[in-house]
C-alpha cells in the first residue's frame, strides 16, 4: 500500500496510523502525488488558502473510495501539532469506515500515552486530559480511564526523583531457549555456552568502570535492574559475584529497589534464589507468560505450569516479599477461557505484582518469520483477555501503576503493570516515563542520559550481541566517557 504525502511533513505519523489498521502490509510513503496511481493507495494533503489551511485525506481501494477534509486557522498558535492531529483524525475516520473497526487508543501511536496524559493534566487538569484523549485523540472511554488511574499512581513514584538521580540496568543476554515471540538479542545457552564466562568477566569490568564514573560525578542511584535474557541462566556463584560487584562499585545506601528477572522457572533453583536474596535483592520476577502447557510448548518454552507454581512457592518460602509475575495476552493457540484460568491461578498465588503484556509480533521474531501476522480474531481474543484482567485484578486489590504500548500488538492494545499497595516497581516507571538517566551495562544495553527538568536524552549504545560485546569491549568503554562529558557540561 502507498501513502502519498502532499504539502506537509507528517510522514511518520501518517504511516504509523495506517499501520494500526494494516499491521502486516508493506507500506510505502511517497512525497507528492501521482495521476491515477495503482490501487490501493491513500492520499493526505495540506494546502494553504488566504486565511486557513485545508487538510484532506482520501482512501482508494478497489471497492471503496472516499474523501474527507477539514480546515485550520492560519494563526493557530499550535499550527503544526493541530494540523497533524486533525489530518490524522480524518484519515482515521475513513479507515474506520472502510474496515468497520475502531482502535481502542484512537489515533495515538506512541509508546508512552501516560506521559502525554500527565503533560495535559499538568497544563489544564485531569478532566481536560480525559476530554482531550476522548474528543481530540479518539481514545476509548475505557482506555482513557485506565490512563487517568495509572497516571495518578505513577505520580507518587515520580515525585521521588531528583536532578542527580539515575538507575542502573545490567544485561544478561542468555536464555535456555528462544521463545517464538522474542525479538531481543538474547542467545540460547546451548549455542552461546562458550561465551558466558568471558562475557561475565567483561560485564563485571564494565560495571566497575561505570561505578568509578558515577562516583566521580556524585550521582544518586535510585534503582538497579538486572534483566535479559534470563539472568538466572548464570550459576549461583556468578549471581553472587555479580551482585557483590554492583554493591562494591556503587553507593547502594540510598537505592530504593533492586530487581533481578529470575525469569523462566526452568532456570530457578533454591541455591540461586538464596544467592539473590542474600545479596540484598528485594524484587524478583518469575515469568510464566501462561499456565497452559500446550501454549508453553507452542511458544518454545521448555518448562511446565507446575514448575512455575513450584518456583513461585520456593521463592516465597525462602523469604522474597516482592515477587512479580509476567503474563502475555494473545499467545498462539491460547483462548480467553485458558487465559482466564491462568490469571485466576496466578491470583490465588497472590504475588505482589503482576505485569500483563499483549503479544507484540516483532519482525525478527520466529512467529513473524514463519508468517504469523496480527489478525482481527487474535486481537479480539486479546481484548477480551485484558478486559478480564482489569476486572479480576481490580477486584483482587491490584492497581495499574505503569503502562506502555508497542508496535504490531494484537488488538492495538497495551502492556500494564499491576501491583498491590506499596509494591509498584520504581524502575519500570522511571524507564517508561524517561524520568532520569538510565545507565546500561552489558550487551544490548542502552545508556540514556537525561537532562534534569528537560526532555533532551542522549543515548549511548553498547554492542548488541555477546560476541560483539567481547570483541569490541575496549571501544565500548571509550563510549562510556560520554557520561563524564554529559555531566561535565551540565555542571
Amino acid at each position: 500500500m502507498r501513502i502519498f504525502i502532499d504539502g506537509h511533513t507528517f510522514h511518520y505519523e501518517m504511516e504509523n496510523l495506517v499501520r494500526l489498521f494494516y499491521p502486516n502490509e508493506k507500506i510505502t510513503v511517497t512525497e507528492g502525488s501521482e495521476t491515477e496511481p495503482e490501487k490501493p493507495y491513500i492520499l493526505t494533503k495540506m494546502t494553504k488558502s488566504d486565511d486557513k489551511y485545508i487538510l484532506s485525506a482520501s482512501v482508494h481501494f478497489d471497492d471503496f473510495e472516499k474523501f474527507k477534509s477539514t480546515d485550520i486557522g492560519i494563526d493557530d498558535k499550535e499550527l503544526e501539532k493541530n494540523s497533524e492531529r486533525e489530518l490524522a483524525v480524518i484519515l482515521y475516520e475513513l479507515l474506520c469506515e472502510y474496515t468497520g473497526k475502531k482502535q481502542p487508543w484512537g489515533i495515538l501511536t506512541g509508546v508512552r500515552p501516560i506521559k502525554l496524559f500527565r503533560r495535559l493534566s499538568e497544563q489544564n487538569g485531569s478532566e481536560y486530559a480525559k476530554q482531550y484523549f476522548e474528543q481530540k485523540l479518539l481514545v476509548s472511554e475505557a482506555k482513557t480511564e485506565l490512563s487517568a488511574t495509572t497516571e495518578i499512581n505513577e505520580r507518587k513514584i515520580l515525585s521521588l526523583n531528583r536532578p542527580d538521580s539515575f538507575s542502573l540496568y545490567i544485561s544478561v543476554p542468555f536464555c535456555p531457549t528462544r521463545c517464538s515471540y522474542c525479538s531481543f538479542v538474547s542467545q540460547t545457552i546451548e549455542k552461546a555456552r562458550k561465551l558466558v564466562e568471558p562475557y561475565f568477566e567483561l560485564l563485571c569490568s564494565e560495571i566497575k568502570y561505570t561505578g568509578e564514573i558515577v562516583k566521580a560525578k556524585k550521582l544518586r542511584l535510585e534503582t538497579v535492574y538486572i534483566g535479559g535474557g534470563t539472568p538466572t541462566t548464570l550459576s549461583a556463584e556468578q549471581l553472587s559475584l555479580l551482585i557483590e560487584v554492583i554493591r562494591k562499585s556503587f553507593d547502594m545506601s540510598l537505592c530504593r529497589e533492586f530487581t533481578i528477572e529470575a525469569g523462566r522457572p526452568d532456570t530457578i533453583t533454591e541455591e540461586k534464589l538464596v544467592s539473590i536474596l542474600n545479596g540484598g535483592v528485594d524484587r524478583i520476577s518469575i515469568n510464566p507468560q501462561t499456565l497452559n502447557d500446550d501454549v508453553l510448548n507452542v511458544i518454545g518454552r521448555k518448562h511446565s505450569s507446575e514448575q512455575t507454581i513450584n518456583a513461585y512457592k520456593m521463592a516465597e518460602g525462602i523469604g522474597f516479599r516482592h515477587i512479580n509475575m509476567d503474563l502475555i495476552a494473545g499467545l498462539p493457540t491460547d483462548t480467553p477461557d485458558s487465559f482466564i484460568n491462568t490469571l485466576d491461578t496466578i491470583c490465588e498465588l497472590s504475588p505482589a505484582s503482576i505485569t500483563v503484556h499483549t503479544l507484540a509480533l516483532k519482525r525478527s521474531s520466529r512467529l513473524t518469520l514463519e508468517g504469523r501476522g496480527v489478525t482481527t480474531e487474535n486481537g479480539d481474543y486479546a481484548a477480551r483477555m485484558l478486559e478480564y484482567c482489569e476486572k479480576k485484578l481490580t477486584e483482587s486489590r491490584y492497581h495499574p501503576y505503569y503502562l506502555y504500548r508497542q508496535t504490531r500488538m494484537e488488538g492495538n492494545l497495551e502492556n500494564v503493570g499491576w501491583s498491590k499497595e506499596g509494591f509498584d516497581s520504581l524502575y519500570n516507571v522511571y524507564v517508561m516515563d524517561e524520568t532520569h538517566t538510565i545507565i546500561g551495562c552489558g550487551a544490548g544495553a542502552v545508556t540514556k542520559l537525561k537532562v534534569p527538568h528537560g526532555e533532551t536524552i542522549t543515548r549511548i549504545f553498547n554492542y548488541k550481541y555477546p560476541y560483539e560485546y567481547i570483541n569490541g569491549f575496549d571501544e565500548m568503554l571509550k563510549r562510556k566517557e560520554q557520561v563524564k562529558e554529559f555531566y561535565d557540561e551540565l555542571s
